[in-house]
């Protein structure tokens, strides 16, 4: 009689699905560092958010008329003003109108969409964290997340999973901690003193609308042969300002989000990604999303031991 498929398996395998069978998202390297630190993976966990999500929702908001800049338009999926939110005018210096002249211009920050990212994140990753709650873990490493369009492209999903670990001898913490680092960056980390709080991340979003200038800058017009210096022309090689600052508020908006969420902590791993998506001629959306690890002293710099070898080659 053949042997059966559980007598097949090598003894350690068996032993091991003896004891319960768990699932990792971990390299091996990073598995036997995670070891080495203590942490003993218990399950792969993983969190998802489904939002609405449609462009036609960022490109309302200001309305442009002789008077200059107005308020917020009306109308679902406009924008409510937030206090401190950045908001920047542009005027035309060229004292004319026309159906093809931009008089106004503006700069300023798309709130609403920034506060409908940070909702679908965070609930991605708040179910990732109850996942490992149930698994009676410490910490998630080795955090992932992603936002993806679903179905049409008129709604997006977030997803956040990682690797659910229980520390050895350790009480069990309330909120199990979260990271992105895993294997030896987050044993470097702990080495150094620090340890692991949470994983943070921001969106910041701002909108602009060109005027006269701003758009004949990205059109390639020499506007300087047009309506010489005095008429707030430029020559055809120069920076277009606008741009500039809205591509700076995008950037220290996501700082400062981010910051916010630190406390006295500080962000270890920071990455930085940036998108821009052309809405007209002459008018952008500018996005930044800002990650990292919180991270806290817990010690002072203590080496970890070297490791012993596994195999000796004689």
């Amino acid at each position: 009689m053949s042997p059966s498929a559980e007598e097949q398996l090598p003894e350690a395998a068996s032993r091991r699905f003896a004891e319960g069978a768990w699932s990792s998202g971990l390299s091996v390297a990073d598995f036997a560092s995670c070891l080495e630190m203590g942490m003993q993976p218990v399950g792969y966990v993983q969190g998802f958010a489904v939002m609405q999500w449609s462009w036609f929702m960022t490109t309302g908001g200001f309305s442009m008329g002789s008077g200059g800049l107005g308020g917020f338009g009306g109308g679902w999926g406009s924008p409510q003003q937030r206090q401190g939110q950045y908001v920047e005018q542009w005027q035309c210096p060229h004292g004319f109108v026309s159906a093809e002249h931009r008089m106004y211009g503006a700069n300023y920050e798309l709130t609403w969409l920034e506060d409908s990212w940070t909702t679908g994140w965070s609930l991605a990753t708040g179910r990732m964290i109850d996942e490992a709650k149930e698994l009676g873990a410490s910490g998630v490493v080795g955090v992932v997340d992603m936002m993806a369009p679903l179905v049409s492209g008129s709604a997006v999903e977030f997803r956040s999973s990682g690797t659910a670990v229980a520390v050895a001898d350790a009480p069990r913490p309330s909120t199990p901690f979260s990271t992105y680092l895993s294997g030896q960056r987050l044993a470097k980390l702990v080495e150094a003193g620090y340890a692991p709080v949470s994983v943070v991340a921001t969106l910041s979003a701002v909108r602009m609308l060109g005027y006269c200038i701003t758009h004949y800058q990205l059109a390639g017009t020499n506007v300087g042969n047009w309506y010489g210096p005095a008429a707030g022309g430029v020559s055809g090689v120069g920076p277009i300002d606008q741009v500039n600052r809205a591509e700076a508020a995008a950037r220290r908006l996501a700082r400062e989000r981010v910051r916010e969420q630190l406390g006295s902590d500080i962000l270890h791993g920071a990455t930085l990604e940036r998108s821009e998506r052309e809405i007209g001629e002459g008018d952008l959306s500018i996005q930044c999303t800002l990650k990292g690890t919180r991270v806290r002293r817990f010690k002072d710099f203590d080496p970890l031991p070297d490791a012993a070898p596994v195999v000796r080659l004689t």
